[in-house]
């Protein structure tokens, strides 16, 4: 318990240049969300300032100050991060599928439809993040990233695997992710990690994800990154790292 607190600690203190840089309120998306965008949506039928506001199962969608295209995916309902309980309770919200299904607001944006494979759907850690209301960034991957994982591709099973390669100079575990009859996961990263990563569930607080659409021999699917929280490596487990906001990856 002592050794849990102190690395607890040490990440924290590894947190505050980040905090100091984004200079940010850590409950400014959830006054947005929760004081604007639902409201508006209850009263109006309009979610402004959000994109979308989905009574059910409790999302919004909310551009990204960050980004031409970045979007994030926020619950109407008060949710910390990736460390709250209520993400591992039965019938909690398919956040990452509801994230997935709104990259069409990327597509609108930009006039025309992304390709499938140059979306990625991130959360950080509670020691890579400014906001303490869990948001998923859907944004653009960075094409370094897409091409590594590219490579890696057909190598990744229904367990979970260390990377021969670092990513962003991270290291990072990875699974596949099998898409359901809408091209949708079919199965919750959350509890994909929490339950099938040793140690994880009990420190969910220190891990960050992405999730890379996929294609494998038998059809599409996903890839599964997962990066955990050191105080050793100055990894922050900010996993929205592998993103790139200024969309490179769709070329000039």
């Amino acid at each position: 318990m002592k050794k849990r607190l102190l690395q607890a600690l040490c990440l924290s203190a590894l947190l505050l240049p980040g905090l100091a840089y984004y200079a940010a309120d850590s409950d400014a998306l959830w006054r947005i969300v929760g004081e604007q965008c639902v409201p508006a949506q209850q009263a109006k039928g309009q979610p402004a300032p959000c994109a979308e506001v989905k009574l059910q199962p409790g999302v919004a969608v909310l551009k990204d100050i960050h980004g031409a295209l970045q979007y994030l995916l926020i619950p109407t309902s008060r949710v910390s991060g990736i460390e709250s309980p209520l993400l591992l309770r039965d019938g909690a919200p398919p956040y990452w599928r509801e994230a997935w299904q709104a990259r069409r607001f990327m597509d609108a944006k930009r006039g025309q439809p992304l390709p499938r494979r140059a979306v990625s759907l991130a959360i950080n850690s509670q020691y890579g993040r400014s906001q303490n209301q869990l948001h998923i960034h859907i944004s653009c991957v960075d094409r370094t990233v897409r091409q590594q994982v590219d490579d890696l591709e057909d190598s990744l099973g229904a367990a979970w695997r260390p990377l021969p390669v670092e990513l962003k100079g991270r290291a990072y575990w990875a699974r596949r992710v099998d898409a359901d009859a809408d091209g949708n996961p079919a199965v919750d990263p959350f509890r994909l990690l929490a339950d099938g990563l040793p140690g994880a569930r009990e420190e969910m607080d220190r891990y960050g994800l992405v999730l890379l659409p996929a294609d494998f021999a038998d059809g599409p699917g996903f890839a599964l990154l997962a990066t955990r929280a050191d105080i050793l490596t100055v990894n922050r487990a900010s996993a929205e790292e592998l993103q790139d906001h200024d969309c490179k990856v769709l070329g000039p």
